[in-house]
């Protein structure tokens, strides 16, 4: 009886030998599985999660799904903001022609000088010619509202300030949506002339590519520009060249005359005389509130004197 019970209970032990030599078996050739894919295989995040399969200490393997890199998100972002630019600048061109066409009293860029430098302008910034017509044609329209210009000086977040440019058909429309936009996202209107003093009117050419100072130096020397600052642009591989704002336009054909033309825009801005580093946090509230100043049709664009 008893090597009976002896060999019952070698039998038990065998088995459960067996039982967790196969579950190490298979977790060995679940672990090659997994461990052998190709160079060409995406590369997932796993999650940990426990069985019951045999033994109470068993983890399996489960991928999670593949999600958007940030690459892309990066670049569907981006491509947002340029398209939403491109359409401001188209807006603001629009509404600047049918204002000097009804100011200049005529639709012909012969007769009306401001007209003719303005399409000139906006071909230069890239907006279709379907839309420079539209908007000649828009003017005489009955319809259509009278556009005029104004400037809202405004305070931020670590001492930021701002200038909020508008061109606008309904003042009283304006006033109030700059007045809540500012105010719900933390700033302050300022009274007027109470920031615009801090700042200095500037012709500004963008060029989207990175220019030579030395060569663009002489080139505006030949188109009789005495006032050029050549700075690195807002994004890599790009400039932005500062002048005086009635030298402007010299200063873009001294661009062109290098080359350059593809691409390039020219404005006129405020340039802040003592800009402010702020820190990252009144950096970003600063942000919102020029984000939600963009998002009105009646702003054109908004300045600001910080550094970072």
């Amino acid at each position: 009886q008893v090597e009976a019970v002896d060999g019952y209970f070698d039998n038990i032990s065998a088995a459960k030998t067996t039982s967790t030599m196969k579950c190490a078996i298979t977790s060995v050739a679940a672990a090659l599985l997994l461990s052998s894919t190709s160079a060409f295989t995406v590369q997932q995040p796993t999650t940990i999660s426990r069985t019951s399969s045999c033994s109470p200490n068993h983890y399996t393997t489960r991928l999670s799904p593949l999600f958007m890199g940030r690459a892309a998100i990066n670049r569907a972002a981006t491509k947002g903001k340029t398209d939403a630019k491109k359409a401001k600048v188209n807006a603001l061109y629009g509404k600047k022609i049918i204002m000097a066409v009804k100011q200049g009293g005529s639709m012909d860029p012969v007769a009306n000088r401001q007209l003719a430098e303005l399409i000139k302008a906006a071909k230069q910034n890239n907006v279709p010619v379907d839309n420079i017509n539209r908007a000649i044609k828009r003017a005489n329209e009955k319809d259509t509202g009278d556009f005029s210009e104004s400037i809202f000086e405004a305070y931020g977040f670590g001492g930021a300030s701002l200038i909020i440019n508008v061109l606008s058909d309904n003042p009283n429309r304006s006033t109030a949506d700059i007045r809540n936009a500012v105010s719900k996202s933390g700033g302050k209107i300022a009274e007027s002339g109470s920031v615009l003093f801090m700042y200095d009117l500037k012709g500004k050419i963008e060029i989207p590519s990175e220019a030579d100072e030395e060569e663009l130096l002489m080139a505006a020397i030949d188109n009789d520009v005495d006032d050029m600052e050549l700075v690195e642009g807002d994004e890599d591989g790009t400039s932005i060249v500062y002048t005086d704002p009635k030298e402007t336009a010299a200063m873009f054909e001294a661009v062109k005359s290098i080359g350059l033309e593809e691409g390039t825009k020219m404005s006129l801005t405020h340039v802040s005389k003592a800009p402010l580093e702020c820190n990252d946090e009144d950096f970003e509230n600063n942000m919102a509130i020029i984000d939600a100043l963009e998002e009105l049709d009646d702003v054109d664009s908004v300045e600001h004197n910080m550094s970072n």
